[in-house]
């Protein structure tokens, strides 16, 4: 079966205002670039990927465009655009020129004022998304997801896709509240992505206790469920790209594979492949 991988990353500690993975992190302390997902996906017939940003930059967005520009295996990217700034309108117009720029990833999970997406002062830049076609990548965490409905409902027309399936608490098993709260947004019609689970998790902790998580987004979401590898960060649970996609695999054995390997992602970011 030939896959999608909706949500992966490079970095490089070389680039200007590089910030995360610090040394706190030794797995992921190092650069990753193409080559090192040609190795991690040995063996895997992969169609494609999106890259995701990693870094709250206009430079990591246009190191990331440049990147894609000369990597085939790369058919999409999600950047980030300060979205409050006054140039943003400005900025997302010229950005959406590049043809592999599919969306705009604000990091909410970093932000303390949860509903900070509903400010007023992001209304011209997220006017400006609507105008250019592009995305959003909701990178949230349960909190925000009574927020996020508010938001779908105030932007019905800004295609919303949920990463890590909102982190929901994988590590003690909880399920309430992000069990209501993500199925009211799959009932609006936002997407999510499969992906991000397992560092939810302690480390050494089975990818089998992520069943009723898994289950819960497939009833859910269905043919609106994504995944991704998360790679490399996928790392920090001890997890290769292929352990995780070998896992997802058997936990979601009840979906259609061909949807959630690749048909997902391909219509979300209109992938060229």
């Amino acid at each position: 079966m030939r896959i999608v991988d909706a949500h992966q990353h490079f970095w490089a500690f070389g680039e200007p205002e590089h910030e995360w993975p610090t040394a706190e992190w030794p797995s992921v302390h190092r650069d990753f670039g193409p080559g090192d997902l040609r190795e991690a996906t040995a063996g895997v017939d992969l169609a494609g990927t999106v890259l995701v940003q990693s870094q709250p930059t206009d430079h990591d967005t246009d190191w990331m465009l440049a990147l894609a520009n000369a990597e085939p295996l790369v058919k999409a990217v999600v950047g980030w655009v300060d979205l409050t700034a006054s140039e943003a309108p400005a900025r997302i117009a010229a950005l959406a020129f590049r043809p592999k720029l599919r969306g705009l990833r604000p990091m909410l999970q970093g932000i303390a004022d949860t509903d900070w997406l509903l400010r007023a002062e992001l209304a011209p830049a997220l006017a400006a998304m609507e105008d250019q076609g592009l995305r959003l990548d909701a990178l949230v965490q349960p909190r925000h997801l009574p927020m996020l409905a508010t938001f779908a409902a105030r932007w019905p027309t800004l295609p919303i896709v949920i990463d890590h399936a909102a982190k929901p608490f994988a590590a003690n098993g909880t399920l309430g509240p992000w069990r209501d709260d993500i199925a009211r947004l799959a009932d609006v019609g936002l997407h999510c992505k499969l992906s991000g689970l397992r560092t939810e998790q302690t480390l050494g902790q089975p990818a089998c206790d992520l069943a009723p998580y898994v289950t819960h987004l497939v009833d859910c979401f269905g043919e609106r469920l994504m995944w991704g590898s998360d790679w490399p960060v996928i790392a920090l649970a001890g997890d290769s790209w292929t352990d995780w996609l070998r896992d997802a695999r058997t936990l979601a054995a009840d979906a259609d594979a061909a949807q959630l390997f690749a048909g997902c992602a391909t219509r979300f970011y209109d992938l060229a492949l």
